[in-house]
């Protein structure tokens, strides 16, 4: 008969989750206090905190205590940004609770806005490394977007740039607001833009992941140049891949425009 598996490792994570937990419902604290709260040993509890460290999810800070008189400072333990990250949050739930009344009051070009203006600083942020690869390259559609997925990678989306027949593809593994894009399209709509303007050129948008697609994939007309393919970032585990669609004709129009078309299932 084999051994029971050891549940030390599954009862480590629910210590260090309990950690967590009392720094987010108590504020910082002390190994002794939280040792206190746990019913372990000081010496137990600094264990589960440099585990914790290591990670990134929390970080130890010299209390300035003026009424501690004499002796060493308090050595708190706080609760990082990415500590924090791990518990729930009903971003989403608030994000469309705020669309549906501005939809409501405003209409849909008032949520085109706002989408709009979230996406300003998103664009000036990538602008920079655009125009970059314009100095560099000449500023052809295909290697604007090589910079383009690296800025957009940068901003939480997984992107990758690649040479295709006719032209490339910027595909986007991973959408923020993908939940809030489902019910509002706007958001979608005001990304390609963003796109279009940041590869100057026309671009078709051919998935997303907003409504039911693998990857949002978006075509960038141009010639095919060999080779030109960004480092893949990891898609997020879980996602199906894209399909490849063929392009379709472009627009006879020198300035940015966007299409819509989707991929069948």
């Amino acid at each position: 008969m084999a051994p029971p598996r050891s549940s030390a490792p599954a009862d480590d994570g629910r210590t260090r989750d309990r950690v967590s937990a009392l720094l987010l419902e108590h504020g910082p604290q002390t190994a002794t206090e939280l040792a206190a709260r746990l019913g372990i040993s000081p010496a137990a509890v600094r264990r589960h905190l440099d585990s914790l460290v290591a990670a990134g999810r929390i970080e130890e800070r010299v209390a300035r205590d003026a009424h501690r008189g004499r002796g060493r400072p308090a050595r708190r333990f706080h609760l990082t940004d990415a500590g924090r990250s791990a518990f729930p949050h009903a971003y989403d739930d608030l994000a469309l609770t705020a669309l549906r009344y501005v939809a409501a009051a405003g209409g849909p070009d008032a949520v085109r806005a706002v989408a709009e203006q979230q996406l300003a600083g998103l664009e000036a942020r990538a602008s920079s490394a655009v125009q970059s690869a314009v100095d560099a390259a000449g500023g052809a559609p295909v290697d604007r977007a090589q910079a383009l997925a690296a800025a957009l990678t940068a901003e939480g989306y997984a992107a990758t740039a690649s040479a295709i027949s006719g032209g490339g593809q910027l595909c986007q593994h991973h959408c923020p607001v993908a939940h809030v894009a489902a019910e509002f399209p706007q958001l979608c709509e005001a990304e390609t833009a963003v796109i279009g303007r940041l590869v100057g050129s026309h671009v078709q948008r051919l998935a997303t992941i907003a409504h039911g697609d693998g990857i949002c994939t978006t075509h960038l007309p141009g010639p095919l140049r060999p080779g030109n393919r960004t480092a893949p970032a990891r898609p997020v585990p879980g996602e199906r891949a894209a399909p490849h669609s063929a392009p379709t004709s472009q627009s006879s129009s020198t300035a940015p425009e966007i299409d819509r078309e989707r991929t069948p299932a």
